[in-house]
Formats: structure tokens, C-alpha cells, sequence
């Protein structure tokens, strides 16, 4: 009994997010309501508020399934041995380009990622923490490579790459990048500016050796 109660549970929410993206994309973000939601799932609108406090909740839910979809879509085509900088440049390329083939789609994760409201804020960190830990093996590969200091604090390094992505994602989003690649251009020449300072510096080896004073 309780196999059927949940399958019907996954139904009804699968059914929710099924009829958000749907008119998401076809009335705008701002134009649905959560009446309209009801109607297209083909529930009550009560019904709807038992899985979801608010519509950004719907939205961010639907973004959690499918970028964590599109992550294990680029792990298994992701080349390991590329160096970190063209890594970094191919997933968050494929990141924006999935997310801002709808233009109303893109505005509103952005501003969801960037300004959450009380009610999504937990939802949106946890999105954030999911993310980050996506670079994780990747960062360490790049370690192991000598891209990368071995005393870095990984966590930190990859929020900083993030933050980097999300500021380009806004330049779009503003206008100040008009086409694709611009937006690759930035990118590249972001992550190259932070992987120099990032990388390890010369052993003491190769550093000169320093005359004696007489």
C-alpha cells in the first residue's frame, strides 16, 4: 500500500513540474499562476501546496533535476586529461547554454541563485552545495596534474570559478555579451586570469640562486 501511495506521490509531483516548465515557457515565469499550474497538472490547487510552498519552489525543483541530469551527462563526455582551464571553459559553457535556451527560464534562475527569498533560500544553497561538489574530482585531477597548488582549500577554489560564471551569466542577462561567444571569450579569459594565480609557484630548484654578500 505504502508503494502505491508514493508512486501516486511521484505522479503528482512529476505532473507539477511537467505543467510548470510547460507554461514557464509559453506565458513567462511572471504570467503563471499557481491556478494555472493546478489546471495544466490536472489537480486541485490545494493539491499543489501539499509538495510546494510557492512557485519559485516548483521552478528551482524542476532546475534540480535537470542540471543534476545535464552533470551526468557532461561527466561521462568529459575528457579527464584535458588540462583544468579547457574543463572548466566545456561545463560551464554547456550550463549556459542550457539554461539560457529560454530566455525567461535563464532570468529567473539567476535571479533565484542570486537574490533567494526566504522561503527558497534553503533549496537554492542546497543547489549552490551540489554544484560546487560537481568540480570536486576534477579539481583534484588538476592537483595531481601540477595545475593547482596542493594547499589549496578546494571548496573555496571552485566557489570562486562559480562566482565567476554567475557574473558572466548577469553580463548576458544585461546585455553587455550579445552573442554566444562573447560569452566563451569571458569565460576563458577569467578562469585563465584566476588558474595563473592559482597555480604553484616555481620549487626551489628552479629559483635563482641568490649571491653571497662580501
Amino acid at each position: 500500500m505504502g508503494g502505491v501511495r508514493e508512486k501516486k506521490k511521484r505522479q503528482t509531483r512529476k505532473a507539477i513540474l511537467d505543467a510548470a516548465i510547460t507554461l514557464f515557457a509559453s506565458k513567462g515565469y511572471e504570467k503563471t499562476s499557481m491556478e494555472k499550474l493546478a489546471k495544466a497538472a490536472g489537480i486541485g490547487k490545494g493539491t499543489i501546496y501539499r509538495y510546494f510552498h510557492t512557485k519559485s519552489e516548483i521552478f528551482l525543483a524542476f532546475c534540480e533535476e535537470e542540471l543534476d541530469f545535464l552533470r551526468q551527462e557532461i561527466s561521462q563526455k568529459t575528457d579527464t586529461h584535458k588540462p583544468l582551464l579547457e574543463t572548466l571553459v566545456d561545463i560551464f559553457m554547456t550550463n549556459f547554454q542550457y539554461i539560457t535556451r529560454n530566455n525567461d527560464f535563464g532570468r529567473v534562475y539567476l535571479r533565484e541563485l542570486v537574490f533567494p527569498t526566504k522561503l527558497t533560500v534553503d533549496r537554492t544553497k542546497e543547489m549552490d552545495n551540489r554544484f560546487i561538489m560537481f568540480f570536486i574530482p576534477f579539481f583534484e585531477k588538476a592537483q595531481k596534474r601540477g595545475e593547482l597548488r596542493q594547499d589549496l582549500e578546494l571548496l573555496f577554489a571552485i566557489g570562486h570559478f562559480y562566482s565567476l560564471y554567475l557574473l558572466t551569466l548577469s553580463a548576458w542577462y544585461s546585455g553587455k555579451l550579445l552573442e554566444e561567444e562573447d560569452v566563451l571569450m569571458l569565460l576563458r579569459m577569467l578562469f585563465k586570469q584566476a588558474l595563473t594565480g592559482l597555480a604553484p609557484g616555481p620549487s626551489p630548484s628552479q629559483q635563482l640562486p641568490i649571491a653571497n654578500e662580501h
